[in-house]
């Protein structure tokens, strides 16, 4: 009998390296628990593991020093008690991993990238209200999280997120088999998540605007005042709007409508390459990701 239970007892793996912690989110047990998924890595290796009895307002932050006396490995899912992890100073600069913290892109790689995508559509009345529109985004979106977990979940992130489908977009319109609407989809990548400054804390904690409303509900009715303040025909800024409704391409994954033109569709890819892309980079090997529905080899 001793033997059998040996063979389905979780693998526990003695370690005492220190880690820096590069994401959190809290959540809480069928019983009421409350645990912390965290992401760590050092200049080695990059882990992510659940960490038993710690309520929210408990350490360990986003940049703080960390170490495990043991972790358990169930299937590839990883686990510590909150008695085996010690935890140390926040990182200074100058610290070993101190770079290793994911940071939002700086202003100048931003403004280049607008200022491209505006030179494709100079000729759209539009053009004016993306530069603007990207003016104002900045600052909120370089504190924000794109997700409480999976991508591109760090403060700023939802900067990144949005930049790499701006950046994506500036290289592939130009190659796409069919004719789009560059300011079209420029407007709606820069709308597409702006509802999560309303649904997420800036460190990644749901509010309940998120379960009351959605961001893309919060953030195709942002979009449609912006439009119809500048007075755009509704027939455009019915189109427009579809593009942010419409971006999560299924109705399973919280679309209310599903892409119907090639903008939508385009704007859709982007974002669906833009997370899944980073999803991968920032998972460990052989680390199994229920959003991808397969383990992650590098």
């Amino acid at each position: 009998m001793s033997e059998i239970f040996c063979i389905f007892a979780p693998i526990i793996r003695n370690i005492m390296n220190e880690y820096i912690v590069t994401s959190r989110n809290n959540g809480t047990t069928r019983m009421g628990s409350p645990y912390c998924n965290l992401r760590v890595c050092n200049l080695e290796e990059e882990l992510s593991l659940a960490v038993w009895d710690v309520a929210p307002d408990n350490p360990p932050a986003v940049g703080q020093l960390v170490s495990f006396v043991s972790i358990q490995n169930n299937d590839g899912k990883r686990s510590a008690r909150k008695g085996d992890m010690r935890v140390g100073d926040m990182a200074a600069p100058g610290h070993p991993f101190y770079d290793l913290l994911p940071r939002p892109i700086g202003r100048e790689r931003w403004d280049a990238t607008i200022a491209n995508l505006q030179s494709m559509c100079r000729q759209s009345p539009l053009c004016g209200m993306i530069g603007e529109v990207a003016e104002k985004l900045y600052p909120a979106y370089a504190q924000y999280p794109a997700a409480t977990s999976i991508h591109h979940a760090f403060r700023g992130g939802l900067l990144n997120h949005t930049y790499q489908m701006l950046h994506m977009l500036e290289g592939i319109a130009s190659y796409m088999p069919y004719p789009v609407r560059v300011d079209h989809c420029t407007l709606a990548i820069l709308f597409h998540d702006y509802g999560k400054v309303k649904t997420y804390t800036y460190d990644g904690e749901s509010q309940p605007e998120s379960s009351l409303l959605g961001h893309i509900y919060i953030s195709a009715v942002a979009l449609q005042k912006e439009l119809e303040r500048r007075e755009v025909p509704t027939a455009e800024v019915e189109r427009i709007v579809h593009i942010v409704l419409s971006h999560h391409g299924m109705k399973e994954w919280g679309s209310p409508v599903l892409p119907c033109s090639q903008e939508a569709m385009l704007v859709h890819m982007l974002d669906n390459l833009s997370a899944k892309s980073d999803t991968i980079e920032n998972s460990a090997e052989m680390e199994y990701v229920g959003a991808l529905g397969t383990r992650v080899v590098k």
